[in-house]
């Protein structure tokens, strides 16, 4: 046998080595956990034979601890570059089955390498993370790793999309990098985010909790708001992020992927007549509207299980991809709070970092009232989406459906905040509060007198509050001082946001020259 040929089966052989990670036996432990390894996860995320691995030789080069007899042929992580539906990303996959997926200075030199090269490229990065948190061996080192991976996350921000698939532990100054990215994807049952584990918890505060109701999949979906999607297998979950990258660019410089319509653009939906129900105290909802208009009716939903008093998420019109940010009647009436905040404005900032145009579908009475709300700075929080609708320069539509009162009506994308395009339904209550609470403001004095005069109080201030509808409940005085640049049928709502999204495709707006704006923290 030849030097090359034997040196070309050494290679052969290196490689066979380099992808059983920690071994058959850890890998079977993987599987009995109903978990995938890290190359079978990127197999099923990108296109067929696409991956191109990179560093799959790199070794750690601790010898703390009898660490240097504990050497694996890529150091608990694989990365590389693929493609997604034929479109570049970048990936690297944490391998819990070498050292418990640990980080060591090694393996954040790869994940730093990958994340690097997508900002160099303009492509998303995507990140699988299976991890025991910093490899304790290697100390500082492991650290200096995370704050590496941080910084490259943060430079990163709003220049190419990063999504975080959390699909096995995270925890410690590990769950930042997750923090750092746009979207967040989390495992029902088999996956956890908390800074500090059950066992620091009962040491510290004496609570008595297990790693699920602490930092699960549901805990961080439906109460914290750090997750944005989860999935009961590692195939769905997967699916889902797929289906997300269809609707976003690869980088900043870009527009969203057009797709064909097949969707007729003046499609009528009459059922939008008649939803709005004749009790203005009537709930309906807006997931019908959402469905009537956009394209097939599909609509791709963030934070599903969080604030749903608020509905985010992408759709297309005409094949073009859109944010929707949509209140929610059914949910505590759609009003706004401090985590539909949080909520709407990340969101809204996603989009118009990407150049991604935002649709706006208002039924909101106001900010949700009491000391909770108060005390948990429901001030700053409602700030950050006035600040974000008031920030982004991408196209804006804004259609009011029914009630828009007060502030609330400000920060849900009105003209003032540089909105492009905004249609009102005839059923529109555009005002600074309801009529209700408006009359008892107005008439108070009123109302005393009638009282002292032995009249009927209730119905002097019913023949007032319609006085008040008649006047402020409708969208024609915003409408007069051009406020509202339309109001329309509500069956055509899809035909007038296809046409206003087409007249702003070239739409050019910046910001002033600054380094960075201070947004309400």
């Amino acid at each position: 046998m030849s030097k090359q040929v034997e040196k070309i089966k050494q290679l052969l052989q290196k490689r066979e080595q380099a992808r059983l990670g920690g071994g058959e036996k850890a890998i079977e432990k993987q599987h009995a956990r109903g978990k995938y390894t890290a190359r079978e996860r990127i197999n099923m995320l990108l296109d067929e034979g696409s991956f191109e691995e990179y560093d799959m030789f790199k070794l750690h080069r601790c010898t703390n601890f009898g660490m240097e007899k504990k050497q694996y042929l890529g150091d608990g992580v694989v990365v590389g570059s693929g493609t997604i539906n034929g479109r570049l990303v970048y990936v690297f996959a944490q391998d819990f089955t070498v050292n418990g997926g640990s980080l060591s200075k090694t393996m954040s030199e790869k994940i730093c390498k990958v994340m690097d090269m997508a900002m160099t490229m303009g492509a998303p990065v995507i990140g699988i993370n299976d991890s025991g948190g910093a490899r304790i061996q290697e100390g500082i080192d492991a650290l200096a790793g995370y704050g590496e991976i941080f910084e490259r996350n943060i430079l990163a921000s709003g220049v190419v999309p990063q999504i975080s698939m959390i699909y096995g532990p995270c925890a410690g100054g590990a769950v930042y990098s997750p923090a750092l990215t746009d979207f967040t994807m989390m495992m029902e049952g088999t996956s956890y985010m908390f800074l500090t584990g059950p066992a620091v918890v009962k040491t510290v505060t004496g609570e008595d909790v297990d790693a699920e109701h602490l930092g699960g999949a549901s805990v961080h979906a439906s109460k914290s708001g750090v997750t944005h999607f989860t999935a009961k297998t590692e195939e769905e979950g997967i699916e889902m992020i797929k289906t997300l990258v269809s609707y976003i660019p690869s980088n900043n410089m870009e527009e969203a992927p057009r797709t064909e319509c097949t969707d007729p653009v003046d499609r009528l939906d009459d059922s939008l007549n008649e939803i709005i129900p004749e009790d203005p105290n009537q709930a309906y909802d807006m997931y019908k509207v959402i469905a009537a208009i956009t394209d097939n009716g599909e609509f791709f939903e963030v934070q599903p299980k969080f604030a749903k008093n608020i509905i985010v998420g992408f759709a297309r019109f005409n094949g073009q991809s859109v944010g929707i940010v949509a209140n929610q009647p059914s949910a505590y009436a759609g009003v706004l709070d401090v985590n539909a905040s949080r909520k709407g404005a990340r969101f809204v900032r996603f989009c118009d970092a990407f150049n991604i145009p935002i649709v706006s579908l208002v039924d909101v009475p106001g900010f949700l009232p009491g000391t909770g709300q108060e005390y948990n700075a429901v001030i700053l929080h409602g700030a950050k989406l006035l600040y974000a609708y008031g920030e982004a320069t991408v196209p804006k539509v804004t259609v009011t459906l029914r009630k828009s009162y007060g502030g609330s009506h400000i920060v849900m994308g009105c003209k003032q905040l540089r909105a492009d395009i905004n249609f009102a339904w005839p059923s529109a209550e555009i005002a600074v509060m309801g009529a209700a609470g408006a009359v008892a403001v107005l008439q108070a004095k009123g109302a005393k007198q009638v009282k002292e005069e032995g009249g009927d109080v209730q119905a002097f201030l019913k023949e007032k509050e319609d006085e008040y509808s008649e006047l402020f409940a409708n969208p024609y005085q915003a409408a007069k001082y051009g406020y509202i640049d339309d109001v329309i049928e509500p069956r055509n709502t899809r035909f007038r946001i296809c046409r206003a999204l087409a007249q702003l495709a070239t739409k050019r707006q910046s910001l002033p020259a600054k380094k960075h704006g201070c947004i309400p923290m």
